[in-house]
């Protein structure tokens, strides 16, 4: 049996492997990777999260595969404050991947067997213990540690309990940036779980599985009010920088690799965050669309309005995962800047095709469950 270091090494080297392979692919002219991609109706947060989200995992060839025995790190979707609110609505019913999801998640994730499961999530603004920002929600994160054993939480801000920050190096060198440095959670695991929710967004057309990823850079280094030769050791401010080039990261840390690429935020934000789901690839995506909003990813954008979709969406590849999702949302998935929902940016499903990711044509993707054409919404329209 292979020892917990010797599994993490063995997984990690699947991952580098597969990545290697479609940077391959992208070379060669090859079609890029595929995988099926679960939908399941889903009506509110109740009893009914926790058996749907079972039979899709199922539809999917099971969790005990992929994570029996090993470390998993859950990132979830929190962005922003934890008192932010639409229309007075709680967070979770909006911008937020809502709890029940999380917990229902976790208790599959140990039920299948994984050895320790790590939430993350780089805190607004804060590098309070994530549990605190939790709270600071209404939240009950003993609700996570009671539905499976081995929980732990970390907010990736700080190094935590690391010590140091890891660096993430983009396959390929990158477009933006070659590497990002990261909380010792992004690489210390041998599954990595993006938990996201089904959004709008201003700089990127939407924001799902891979987008969730742009929260994985630390505000210590990424944010507005970084240090400057070193990180802070408190976060402050934004990862403006990472949309507008406005400044460099902590100079501990990779610089740009061109500072006169174009400073628009539709061409950056849709590149870095191509770049992170190479830098720390995906192995299972989970996105929350139950209930969410229309029309952004947070309450600071002031047309957003709080909706109900009633769906929840699974899969093993991130980028047919979102182009299953952004079906789902009444956009064609191989739409480009000018077109819904990309009018003002580059499309982050083409991007993360052209860099051999995964497919965004829907023609080469298996959807189980639940057929688009009969779960489809008009997220502008809702």
């Amino acid at each position: 049996m292979r020892s917990p270091c010797n599994r993490r090494q063995f997984i990690q080297s699947l991952g580098a492997a597969a990545t290697s392979l479609c940077l391959s692919n992208r070379i060669l002219g090859s079609s890029p990777p595929t995988a099926p991609v679960a939908v399941a109706r889903c009506r509110s947060y109740g009893a009914e999260v926790l058996p749907t989200l079972a039979r899709m995992f199922d539809q999917l060839g099971g969790l005990e595969r992929l994570v029996k025995g090993r470390t998993v790190a859950v990132k979830l979707n929190l962005t922003g404050s934890p008192e932010g609110r639409v229309a007075g609505a709680p967070v979770e019913v909006t911008s937020w991947v809502h709890p029940q999801v999380i917990a229902a998640s976790v208790h599959l994730l140990g039920k299948a067997g994984a050895r320790r499961i790590r939430l993350v999530e780089s805190a607004a603004g804060t590098a309070q213990p994530l549990e605190e920002f939790m709270r600071r929600a209404g939240w009950n994160p003993d609700e996570f540690v009671r539905a499976a054993a081995g929980v732990e939480f970390e907010n990736t801000n700080p190094p935590g309990k690391g010590g140091k920050y890891c660096r993430l190096k983009v396959p390929g060198g990158g477009r933006v940036f070659s590497a990002y440095d990261a909380n010792h959670s992004y690489e210390d695991c041998d599954v990595y779980v993006s938990l996201a929710k089904l959004k709008e967004h201003e700089e990127a057309g939407v924001t799902l599985a891979m987008k969730n990823n742009f929260g994985i850079p630390p505000c210590t280094i990424y944010g507005e009010g970084a240090g400057i030769d070193e990180p802070s050791q408190i976060p402050s401010g934004s990862r403006l920088m990472l949309h507008t080039g406005n400044r460099q990261p902590s100079k501990s840390s990779p610089p740009e690799i061109n500072p006169h690429s174009p400073r628009d935020q539709g061409y950056r934000v849709p590149r870095v965050t191509v770049e992170l789901a190479a830098a720390r690839p995906i192995h299972l995506a989970i996105i929350d669309g139950v209930a969410t909003m229309a029309g952004g990813e947070g309450p600071w954008v002031k047309r957003v309005r709080a909706i109900r979709p009633g769906l929840l969406v699974a899969g093993t590849n991130c980028v047919t995962t979102d182009a299953v999702a952004t079906a789902l949302m009444g956009f064609d998935p191989m739409a480009d800047r000018g077109t819904p929902p990309f009018e003002s940016c580059d499309s982050t499903l083409r991007l993360a095709e052209e860099f051999g990711l995964g497919t965004r044509d829907l023609r080469r993707i298996e959807v189980r469950g639940i057929a688009i054409a009969e779960a489809r919404f008009n997220i502008r329209a809702s």
